[in-house]
């Protein structure tokens, strides 16, 4: 990995090692969803598209919680951070999609920047006690637990899956579309 622990790749190298490609297939995700979500007001933020009740607001507040559970949670065993903390989960499954709406912009992005700042800091935390093998805290169901490999592969494609997503809703929005946000 690269000296500067503090940079943040924004895609992957074209010949990285295993740690840098991993990140930066991360942090293209990150960026490109962080695009796809910017400069949008609270109604933009909560423009559905077809028969699906997904926004891009909830789609912030959904992610936040993902980052905070795999690379908190999961990774090094620590609780839930607020807000997670304080939601009845059970009474409630899809709480961070409903609540969305009742959040500013600001709020939303604030929420989601913070979080992946905390995961950026876990992933060092992990890389420097084990590199991409570091074996994280939890222990599946099923017996066994992931490394920060595996977390890492998993949470790439939940972001795929949702820029995906975000494509199509900030495009019925205004029109916005591509593949990677300007230089």
């Amino acid at each position: 990995m690269a000296e500067n622990t503090e940079a943040v790749l924004t895609e992957p190298p074209l010949a990285g090692d295993e740690t840098d490609t991993l990140l930066g297939s991360l942090e293209r995700q990150r960026r490109t969803f962080e695009w796809k979500c910017a400069g949008l007001d609270a109604a933009g933020l909560r423009v559905t598209v077809g028969a699906s009740s997904m926004t891009l607001g909830g789609l912030l507040k959904h992610l936040a919680l993902v980052e905070d559970d795999v690379l908190s949670q999961k990774l090094l065993g620590h609780q839930p951070a607020a807000p997670w903390d304080a939601v009845d989960w059970d009474a409630d499954p899809d709480w961070e999609w409903r609540t969305a709406a009742e959040d500013t912009p600001e709020q939303l992005l604030a929420l989601w920047q913070d979080t992946v700042a905390r995961s950026r800091a876990h992933v060092r935390q992990a890389l420097a006690d084990g590199g991409p093998g570091h074996i994280a805290a939890f222990v599946h169901p099923r017996g066994g637990s992931p490394s920060l490999r595996c977390l890492l592969v998993d949470l790439i494609e939940e972001y795929a899956r949702h820029v995906g997503h975000a494509d199509l809703i900030r495009e019925s929005i205004d029109g916005l579309v591509g593949e990677d946000p300007p230089r």
